[in-house]
């Protein structure tokens, strides 16, 4: 007979996304992430068949269920519009010009390290980009119907561009957190806007 586990799996879960997001997956070894959940390595592949693997796949959906949610904040409610897409973006700024903040996204880090060699991964990251820009278009439509935005404005087109923005921004700002840098970047993107 079996023993009952010794452990919570979403504690283990959570110390685990908090690894990967920290180090990356070809930083995170099996001993990183026993030493991280005080979990045995037996015990890890047991509860987690496929290993690191699959730890750092659900590690990606936690993150997706859990974190995203907090950071697209208002630009999830449906009367989202300009000041909902402003408030993301200067959120991103904010989180960038923090200590904690240069770890970036876990998953824009997994699409720069692991996404085109990983379909899994990929899968997941391809979701993230997709819910970001269904956002994004949603409240630029709000922005168009209310004349925040310029009339001939593509939401559509515009949404896809701000999501190319707002993924380089997280990039530019783990190597070079430079608050004029980052703003100017916001500014420009805004600007196309008007």
């Amino acid at each position: 007979m079996p023993r009952p586990r010794e452990f919570d799996p979403d504690a283990v879960l959570k110390q685990a996304m908090l690894r990967f997001w920290e180090r990356g997956y070809r930083a995170t070894s099996i001993e990183d992430l026993v030493k991280a959940t005080g979990v045995n390595p037996g015990s890890l592949y047991s509860a987690f068949p496929g290993g690191k693997q699959t730890l750092f796949l659900k590690s990606l959906e936690r993150y997706s269920r859990l974190v995203v949610p907090e950071k697209l904040g208002e630009l999830e409610a449906p009367d989202a519009s300009v000041a909902e897409v402003r408030g993301y973006f200067e959120g991103l700024v904010r989180d960038l010009l923090s200590p904690e903040g240069r770890q970036g996204c876990l998953l824009v880090n997994t699409a720069i390290e692991k996404a085109a060699e990983d379909d899994a991964a990929a899968a997941v990251v391809r979701g993230h980009l997709a819910r970001l820009e269904r956002c994004m278009t949603h409240a630029l439509e709000n922005a168009a119907r209310r004349g925040q935005v310029r009339a001939s404005l593509d939401p559509v087109g515009s949404a896809k561009l701000l999501v190319a923005t707002c993924q380089g921004l997280m990039v530019i700002g783990k190597a070079n957190p430079d608050e004029a840098v980052l703003r100017a970047i916001v500014d420009n993107a805004f600007a196309a806007l008007a």
